[in-house]
């Protein structure tokens, strides 16, 4: 299996090529409906999640929203 490289949240970490962004938050254990991705500068909206691939290099920021009172 190839891995590569990806910036999330400004820390570099490996994952398996066939990535998606839907899989990616899949492996990271997020909650869909709790986060906002941003990749390379463009926030993308949850239905493109599944059909938005990953590539060597990319940058992401992945915002968890946190409930409480």
């Amino acid at each position: 299996m190839v891995a590569m490289k990806l910036q999330i949240n400004g820390e570099s970490r490996d994952f398996n090529s066939a990535l998606t962004l839907d899989s990616l938050i899949e492996q990271l254990s997020m909650k869909q409906d709790r986060v906002a991705v941003e990749l390379n500068h463009e926030l993308v909206p949850r239905g493109q999640w599944s059909v938005t691939s990953l590539s060597e290099g990319d940058r992401l920021e992945i915002v968890h929203f946190v409930g409480g009172g």
